[in-house]
This record gives C-alpha cells, sequence and structure tokens, in this order.
C-alpha cells in the first residue's frame, strides 16, 4: 500500500473507533436491523440487477441476431424453389419435343409443339412476375434501361441517337429492371 491509501484506512478506522465511543457513552447498543441496508449496499445491489439485465438482453439479441441470419441463409437456398417447380413441366414438354424431333416427319407440328412449350414457360414466368420490356425500335435511346453494344449508321436522319434493332430483350422483375435490353444504336 502507498501513503495515500494507508492514510485513507486510517481514517476509516479512525471513525469507526469514534463511532463505537459515542455507542458506548449513551450506553445504547448498536443494532442494526437485517432488513435496513445501507445506501452503498443497495447501489451495488441495484448495478448487479442492471448488469444482469444488461447481459441478458446481449444475449437475447445476439440469439436473435444468429436466429436470423439462419432464418435467410434459408430463404435464400430455397427462394428459387418455387419458380424451378413450375418449370420442370416445362423441362419435361422439352424432353419430349426432342424425342419427338428424331421421329417427326410433319415439320408443322414439330413447330406447334414447340410454340406450346415456348408459351408455357412464358406463362409461367409472366406468373412469377417477370415482364418483357417493350420493343425499343425507333425509339431514343435511354442508358437507364438500354445497353448499347454498337453504333452503325443511321439507315435514315430521323434513327440517329435512336434504337435501330435489339440484340437481346430487356426484362422487368415485379417492376424492377432485371436485364437491360442490348441494342444497336444509329449515329
Amino acid at each position: 500500500m502507498n501513503d495515500k491509501e494507508l492514510e485513507n484506512q486510517a481514517t476509516a478506522d479512525d471513525n469507526l473507533t469514534q463511532q463505537d465511543e459515542v455507542t458506548a457513552q449513551n450506553n445504547e447498543p448498536a443494532i442494526e436491523a437485517p432488513e435496513s441496508i445501507s445506501e452503498v449496499d443497495q447501489l451495488r445491489i441495484e448495478l448487479s440487477n442492471s448488469k444482469d439485465q444488461y447481459l441478458r438482453l446481449v444475449a437475447e439479441f445476439d440469439n436473435f441476431r444468429k436466429r436470423n441470419a439462419k432464418e435467410r441463409v434459408e430463404l435464400i437456398q430455397t427462394a428459387g424453389k418455387d419458380l424451378i417447380q413450375s418449370l420442370l413441366a416445362v423441362m419435361d414438354d422439352s424432353d419430349r419435343a426432342f424425342k419427338t424431333l428424331e421421329t417427326a416427319t410433319d415439320i408443322n407440328a414439330v413447330k406447334e409443339g414447340m410454340n406450346l412449350v415456348l408459351s408455357k414457360l412464358t406463362n409461367i414466368l409472366n406468373q412469377k412476375g417477370l415482364k418483357e420490356m417493350e420493343s425499343p425500335i425507333g425509339k431514343e435511346f435511354d442508358a437507364e434501361l438500354h445497353e448499347a453494344i454498337t453504333e452503325i449508321p443511321a439507315p435514315s436522319e430521323d434513327m440517329q441517337g435512336k434504337v435501330v434493332d435489339v440484340m437481346e430483350k430487356g426484362y422487368y422483375l415485379n417492376d424492377k429492371l432485371i436485364r437491360y435490353a442490348k441494342v444497336i444504336v444509329g449515329k
């Protein structure tokens, strides 16, 4: 102990001795009721309770965070399940169509079958929120919606800076752009 701590200890001992002398002079025994707790002890109990509540709250939040992360991973892993199950019917139809191609003699029947498969696929994707972008041919090039692959000389004056041809269609999913239309622009 350093000198300062020794002085504080001596002062505390002197204070206790003085209290004992006062109690002896008054001939009243120093009795503390077991229910009465000093203010310091009461504050220590409150601090202990607050620490306990804090630790429980932190643990509860940590459990919530872990549970939320686990649910998010499961959701991501199964997010496409519904779509994939819907597309399995199209896959089966495609397999049957290709088997039929080997023995088919009527080209019109094959075309009709392929059109049915394509329309089934389109309907399923539309039900899931996919929407094809309107054809931008003849419209002004918009970098927010289109991706210019190349520029070619415009076939006419009024086609300069406008979309001349579409190489790949653009698509929206639930009104959010998910693929830009790849276009050729006239210059």
